[in-house]
């Protein structure tokens, strides 16, 4: 009776809502809840082999529940061994049955815990508006950057995680002011526009000037000719763009004719600025140097973005003037002026400081592994930006993505198995360097990866997820991706074994390393157009619901990975020859961080 009675309250225990029983038993957190089912599940299975007594889980080699008021008897133990010799040919197979069930109740309860977390308690607009709105860009070098790295470890910390910033360099730093820009002949008007990262400051002055084209001259000797008309002037760099509307806008409205005709006009412009360009006998980088050699009062560019006022904005290759980069409606303007010797006039102001050398960090928070703490599972986002707009869907969702999935595990699933290690990277936008440099740092964490998710492709739910390469890496990665609920697993494709990253994004740092480093990539929402590098990264361009799905995979994902009973395989596979060079395919070569960067 006491055996029957036992049964039937831990079948009834194991239906209640997991969350429900740790509140009534008063119970701290889910691992506890755990551990106290895994016994539970035991003592059902003793009761169903009808093996009732202590003496029984020491023959097992189990540890025998610590219940003192379950009734010990030799005539219960004498029928146990009894039942025992009859069915222990079957024994070992329903143990297995039976951890396998508990296994799936406890994964069960972790997933749904994580989704219910996720969904009634997201942190993911406090974290965006904090970082985004608040802290702003993330260049690298910046003091926004390294408040970014102070405010994560503080919110980590906050939650119980442990955390801290890991110095892995330096480079030249630079904090932006203000750029003004106006057009003050032939009649007055404000430009759009801004200074490039790391451009030289107007040292608080406004200078006016003419604006003038790159010349298209016929060779070098003739650029050289030509370059003290730049003196005292802007000189205009890019290309004067034939239309302003994207092309999605063209196909939706245009006639056939006529989109066929922008076309072949814009790509026989594009063909004459390439050749303008070559023609000078200069890179990018030492044509602006000739320019501000030569006297010009600064360089003016637009890299326009393909899409309804977004530029791309990166960084400056002067020294001493300022480079700026003015939308396509008013480039085109001053263009147009300038190709009609209206001799437009506009004036610039660019505030900015030059703050010397100064450190840059990786910022790292983890939670204890309880049972294999020396092996990894790694959480992976970059942390810098470029600063046109404020890096919201580079890399901020990535970024938020990856501390909300650590604060769910926190309060999920406290004591894991391994250890889990979230990386902030620095500096990911000049090589993936914050990343590389942790590389090589730590062989030692690199050497016992149990698998590593990175994400760095925009606000869309993740709709890929690649094997990198490992040839067994199929194997492991759909046995996680099997727990994650389904309306978010569906709209995943993967591709296994897959080609190994060898850059793009951090994953490719650990790949190249031998380590299962794994890009989740997500969906486009026009992020290459819109968001990837532009002055319109912004926090209003964040789709929060496709962003919690992601915090959610990220957490099962990790879950899984440290559940695991195997260490991952790191088998390569057999690389593909060089479609250009019919060569073998070779592995990622592992590639060392510019450790000081931004000097020239």
């Amino acid at each position: 009776m006491v055996s029957q009675n036992l049964t039937n309250a831990t079948s009834s225990i194991l239906r209640l809502p997991p969350l429900k029983l740790q509140n009534m038993l008063n119970l701290p957190n889910l691992s506890n809840l755990l551990n106290l089912l895994n016994l539970l599940n035991l003592l059902n299975l003793s009761n169903l082999l009808n093996l009732s007594n202590f003496k029984t889980f020491k023959l097992l080699n189990l540890s025998p529940p610590p219940f003192p008021y379950i009734r010990r008897s030799k005539n219960t133990f004498s029928q146990s061994l009894i039942s025992m010799k009859k069915t222990r040919l079957l024994l070992p197979a329903a143990l297995l049955a039976g951890s396998v069930a508990f296994g799936q109740v406890a994964d069960s309860i972790i997933v749904k815990s994580i989704v219910k977390e996720a969904t009634e308690n997201s942190q993911l607009k406090n974290l965006a508006h904090e970082l985004l709105d608040g802290i702003g860009p993330r260049l690298v070098g910046s003091p926004q950057m390294k408040q970014a790295n102070d405010w994560a470890v503080a919110k980590y910390n906050s939650w119980g995680i442990p955390a801290r910033n890991e110095k892995w360099g330096e480079w030249r730093g630079w904090e932006r002011g203000v750029s003004h820009i106006d057009m003050v002949y032939p009649r007055v008007k404000t430009i759009e526009g801004m200074q490039l990262a790391w451009s030289p400051s107007t040292n608080g002055k406004t200078i006016t000037g003419e604006t003038i084209i790159l010349a298209d001259v016929a060779d070098s000797t003739a650029f050289q000719q030509w370059l003290p008309n730049v003196k005292g002037k802007f000189v205009m760099i890019s290309m004067c763009q034939p239309t302003g509307r994207p092309d999605y806008n063209w196909d939706e409205f245009g006639t056939k004719e006529s989109i066929e005709k922008m076309k072949k006009e814009r790509a026989a412009d594009q063909q004459a600025w390439a050749a303008r360009m070559r023609k000078t006998g200069l890179n990018a980088k030492n044509l602006a140097l000739a320019l501000e050699k030569a006297g010009a009062a600064g360089v003016v560019a637009s890299n326009w973005s393909n899409g309804f006022g977004v530029n791309k904005i990166f960084s400056a290759n002067t020294t001493k003037i300022p480079t700026i980069d003015i939308a396509l409606e008013d480039y085109g303007l001053l263009y147009r002026l300038t190709e009609s010797n209206i001799k437009p006039k506009i004036s610039v102001r660019t505030d900015s400081k030059e703050l010397g050398m100064v450190p840059t960090f990786n910022t790292l928070a983890e939670i204890k592994g309880t049972e294999k703490p020396n092996e990894y599972v790694m959480l992976s986002a970059h942390f810098d930006s470029w600063d046109g707009g404020t890096g919201a869907t580079d890399n901020g969702t990535g970024t938020i993505v990856m501390m909300e999935a650590m604060r769910i595990l926190k309060k999920i699933y406290p004591n894991p198995k391994r250890t889990i290690l979230v990386g902030h990277w620095g500096s990911e936008e000049q090589g993936l360097n914050g990343s590389r440099a942790f590389v090589e740092d730590h062989p030692e964490i690199v050497a016992n990866l149990q698998a590593l998710f990175n994400q760095d492709n925009g606000t869309g739910r993740v709709v890929n997820i690649g094997g990198q390469g490992f040839l067994n890496s199929y194997e492991y990665i759909t046995r996680w991706l099997s727990k994650v609920p389904a309306d978010i697993r569906s709209q995943i494709e993967t591709r296994f074994p897959g080609s190994p990253g060898a850059g793009g994004s951090d994953f490719a740092s650990f790949v190249a390393a031998g380590a299962p480093g794994f890009s989740i990539s997500s969906t486009s929402w026009s992020y290459g157009n819109y968001t990837w590098h532009t002055n319109r990264d912004t926090y209003d361009k964040i789709v929060f619901d496709d962003v919690r799905s992601n915090a959610i995979l990220a957490a099962i994902l990790v879950y899984m990975a440290c559940e695991d009973p195997k260490k991952t395989s790191t088998e390569k596979s057999v690389l593909p020859p060089n479609p250009r060079t019919g060569e073998p395919g070779r592995w990622p070569a592992k590639t060392s961080p510019t450790r000081k960067g931004g000097v020239n």
